[in-house]
């Protein structure tokens, strides 16, 4: 069976903690602390985990964590360092459309890019945003991100980017480790906010509220400009 590009993407992936947008781990740890209250002990479902960064950091903060991710050899690398440090995370491969949980978590983060957004279909990311929902408590918190529809609109011009689908197709060459290279055709959908605020409410969430995504890390207090490539938001489940 043919694997999707994201799924052959993070195989074998060992230098992703090294990629620059796993660089701010402990300030955006610090922004869902911000949102959530502090409240040790409020169990925290991380979708698209990957390695577990942000599970990792939030269990080093007193939180029970799960990471669920579709790749099982970065699971593997989180469990390594869960066990290592004897922290309260657990680790479980699964796809983000079919999660196995109901009504089980205060707080789920989708954070860049690791689950919503690269998907081959809309559908399917509407599937995600419902099976969170179907995991969260009533009134439990979603903390997510996306592409930014607004930064690719205000380019002159960017090869491989839909107007009628807001769509980017793409193509990345991934290095094995043994030496061997593929190229995966790519594609990533990009988001404006009023259409996010839509997926949510439909999906079971209220009070969405959006934040800006810049280079010095996620800022509440400031709205999403055409100026960032990914804006947050901030959702609490019905």
């Amino acid at each position: 069976m043919t694997k999707a590009w994201y799924q052959e993407l993070y195989e074998g992936f060992e230098g992703y903690g090294q990629e620059p947008y796993a660089q701010n781990t402990r300030a955006e740890v610090d922004f869902i602390e911000h949102v959530i209250g502090c409240g040790h002990g409020k169990r925290i479902l991380d979708v698209g985990c990957g390695i577990g960064r942000h599970s990792l950091e939030l269990a080093r903060h007193g939180y029970e964590a799960v990471g669920v991710d579709l790749s099982e050899s970065m699971l593997v690398q989180g469990r390594q360092v869960a066990a290592s440090e004897n922290l309260a995370v657990r680790f479980a491969h699964g796809d983000a459309r079919w999660l196995p949980f109901e009504d089980e978590f205060d707080v789920a983060i989708m954070l860049c890019e690791g689950a919503f957004s690269l998907m081959e279909t809309d559908a399917m990311d509407v599937q995600i945003l419902e099976s969170v929902a179907r995991s969260l408590k009533p009134r439990g918190t979603l903390i997510m991100t996306a592409p930014n529809a607004a930064f690719m609109l205000a380019q002159s011009q960017v090869k491989g980017f839909d107007l009628t689908t807001l769509r980017e197709s793409f193509v990345l060459d991934k290095i094995s480790p043994d030496g061997s290279s593929r190229t995966l055709q790519c594609t990533q959908r990009y988001y404006t906010c009023p259409e996010l605020r839509c997926l949510l409410r439909e999906a079971g969430f209220q009070e969405v509220e959006f934040f800006a995504c810049t280079e010095k890390g996620y800022d509440l207090a400031r709205k999403p400009s055409s100026a960032h490539f990914e804006f947050g938001a901030v959702a609490r489940k019905t």
